[in-house]
């Protein structure tokens, strides 16, 4: 494995050289410079990982040092070292780009741990880097951010079916993504060239939501004064997204059913039928087994429809994408400016649930783009919701008894609390649970709920 590459910069020739062993000895590279300027003058020559910087020198200082540094690499990340008076100054080099300071006098595990995270952070950033280049070459699916194992499993398995005509199933939670993975398949298919249209079967009355699909001819009702096309006409030679599809009446169902099978559609009011070459992706938040079984979805449909499934992971599944995630919507929301995130409130995003996936921690981080004082993002920023859901679970730990507790039982307990407080509501209550409904129900016939 390739060692990670140390520019050490130190006027204070006993402290770099105690740095230098000990980072020596952890197994990196380390290249030293007693000054300000012959450290530039070695990171201009050399490609470096990571720069560790104190911020008193003499001649150039550790702060000019920074912003030259970043003048000519905006990513590599930078350590300062501050003595105990000087920690104003590394808090100011931290807004301006730094990604943490130690204070002296600190231990090699100190040194050690904070350069670790550093270069962790900064190798996450460039694995998402090549994910990207690889997504957008091979996939094109440059709107979903992450490099989790999940995430590659998923556009993984979507690079190869859209070299296919199948019919997929995209589930998954509300904000996981499920629209953009569906583009992704589109626009990476034989059917780019064509029309994507996108139809939220949950948005559209019940009343308008068959002329939507498939159209309708003058006269069909009241209020048609001319022909419509549908949503599958308007798609033909292309794909027609219909999401949340577990929303649909029974027998609009039918309906979808006889245009997988004939490629036909029939207006509202006509008597003969047009022919449309449109590929189907249909997405769902639904437990459609569930629904099945309920008699609320046919299954004939769920198996024209399921030829391939996916499932988009809830953000709680792969935390390890939330930095990559922050970073990305806090370059959107502060196109013109650079701006960063503290440490303690990157832990607070790190540590909530995310009952509203990707979406809400789009949502947070725009909130904390406007509401910010300087150019980091701190947990003052932070809605009050997130930070509270790891006290109550820490409340909830504290008042264990000390004889000891069943876990199946405190399990359950849990589970009529959570029905209770949301009357019965089994998606809402899974979602306050941090769990899907799936999951809920299976939980629930284990305990012999019902």
């Amino acid at each position: 494995m390739k060692k990670s590459f140390i520019l050490l910069i130190d006027d204070d020739d006993s402290l770099r050289r105690v740095m230098e062993f000990n980072l020596t000895e952890a197994g990196y590279r380390v290249q030293t410079a007693a000054s300000g300027d012959e450290g530039l003058r070695l990171f201009e020559k050399n490609n470096f990982d990571a720069v560790i910087s104190d911020i008193t020198m003499p001649g150039m200082g550790g702060m000019e040092v920074l912003a030259k540094i970043r003048k000519h690499d905006t990513q590599i990340p930078v350590v300062m070292i501050t003595a105990y008076g000087t920690i104003e100054s590394a808090v100011d080099a931290v807004k301006q780009g730094a990604f943490d300071y130690i204070t002296k006098p600190f231990n090699r595990d100190e040194l050690r741990l904070t350069l670790d995270k550093a270069l962790r952070m900064r190798r996450l950033e460039k694995e998402n880097i090549e994910l990207r280049s690889e997504v957008t070459d091979r996939y094109r699916f440059d709107s979903i951010i992450g490099s989790s194992e999940k995430i590659r499993d998923v556009l993984d398995s979507a690079g190869r079916v859209a070299a296919s005509d199948a019919t997929v199933l995209i589930t998954g939670e509300r904000g996981t993504g499920k629209e953009l993975l569906a583009k992704g398949i589109h626009f990476n298919s034989s059917r780019a060239k064509g029309a994507f249209v996108a139809v939220n079967c949950a948005a559209i009355p019940e009343s308008l939501i068959e002329s939507e699909l498939f159209g309708h001819v003058k006269g069909a009702f009241t209020g048609a004064g001319r022909n419509k096309e549908g949503k599958f006409e308007l798609a033909d030679g292309g794909t027609i997204l219909l999401d949340e599809i577990g929303e649909l009446r029974i027998d609009l169902q039918a309906k979808i059913l006889r245009v997988l099978q004939e490629r036909t559609v029939d207006r509202l009011g006509d008597t003969k039928s047009i022919s449309v070459d449109v590929r189907v992706i249909a997405s769902t938040n639904r437990d459609i087994e569930q629904a099945i079984k309920d008699g609320k979805f046919r299954e004939d449909l769920y198996d024209r429809i399921n030829v391939v499934g996916l499932r988009m992971p809830p953000l709680r599944e792969r935390r390890e994408d939330i930095p990559l995630l922050v970073r990305h919507f806090l370059n959107k929301f502060n196109k013109n400016t650079s701006v960063g995130i503290e440490q303690e409130a990157m832990a607070v995003l790190l540590s909530y649930g995310w009952p509203g996936n990707v979406r809400e921690l789009e949502s947070v981080i725009e909130r904390a783009s406007v509401l910010k004082r300087g150019s980091l993002v701190t947990p003052a920023d932070l809605p009050e919701k997130l930070k509270k859901e790891k006290n109550s679970v820490e409340n909830i730990l504290l008042n264990l008894p000390e004889e000891g507790i069943a876990l199946e039982e405190l399990e359950k307990s849990l589970i009529v609390k959570a029905l209770e407080r949301n009357k019965g509501n089994q998606t809402r209550a899974a979602e306050y649970l941090g769990i899907t409904r799936p999951t809920l129900i299976y939980r629930m016939e284990k305990f012999g709920l019902k």
